[in-house]
């Protein structure tokens, strides 16, 4: 049985969060609003791709100096060194929405494979789309796949990256590794290496995104595989590595 000491040490410290958060959400809402101006500027320019995703990368690095700053959230990275040289498909756990938003700043110029439903998002819709980034619509099925076949290829083609959530939506921290279908497609037809990328942010920012706590998100990259294995044990082998590491992360 608890002390009525311990149990309000908890309520504070879960009323810190809940402060630390609201502080965060509202500098979040600021500093987005602050590009809206960029919004008129580049559309009167042409919308030129890399200065838009410049200005992206900005975004994110803002949103990452409050978190560090006001919720005390930081994150390590582990394993850098493996990141292939060429352009690879990137395949990442998704655990929050921290992962989303940092991933701009991990691999400058990625193209990740995103919902559709991120376009509704005010001001930064208009920016991700313009990136661009590859954008899916779930409810369309085998047009999907398509269209998100042919926008991977350009962006490899392009020099850039491809990130993909294999799980498909965000899970919570104690769920297992499963891929979803189509991320075995990606592979087979891009034929480029694939950068497995595991993170623990759902221990600090979990899927519904409403607490943020402080502490150090760790993200790990993982031996690359090679492309030519088939679909079946490429699967395999990625959710293992993943796996396997997230079994010894804090």
């Amino acid at each position: 049985m608890t002390s009525p000491t311990h149990q309000m040490r908890i309520k504070s410290l879960m009323n810190a969060i809940k402060l630390k958060s609201f502080l965060f959400d509202g500098f979040l809402a600021g500093w987005t609003a602050l590009f809206a101006l960029g919004v008129l500027v580049f559309w009167l320019s042409g919308s030129p791709q890399k200065p838009i995703r410049a200005a992206t990368r900005l975004w994110v690095r803002g949103i990452l100096f409050g978190l560090k700053h006001i919720v005390g959230l930081d994150y390590a990275e582990k394993g850098r060194d493996l990141i292939p040289d060429e352009p690879c498909l990137i395949v990442c756990n998704h655990q929050s929405t921290w992962e989303t938003l940092a991933a701009l700043v991990l691999f400058p110029d990625v193209a990740i494979v995103a919902k559709h439903e991120l376009l509704r998002i005010p001001i930064i819709g208009w920016y991700l789309r313009k990136s661009p980034m590859i954008i899916i619509d779930r409810e369309s099925g085998s047009k999907a796949l398509k269209a998100m076949l042919k926008q991977s290829h350009e962006a490899i083609a392009s020099g850039r990256s491809v990130l993909v959530f294999p799980q498909g939506t965000r899970m919570d921290e104690s769920e297992p590794i499963a891929f979803k279908r189509g991320v075995e497609l990606l592979y087979s037809k891009l034929g480029a290496p694939v950068l497995p990328v595991l993170v623990n942010s759902g221990k600090f920012w979990g899927p519904s995104g409403s607490s943020k706590r402080g502490g150090t998100i760790t993200v790990s990259y993982l031996a690359p595989i090679p492309p030519g294995l088939s679909a079946e044990l490429f699967v395999r082998k990625a959710e293992a590595q993943m796996e396997a590491e997230r079994s010894i992360l804090p």
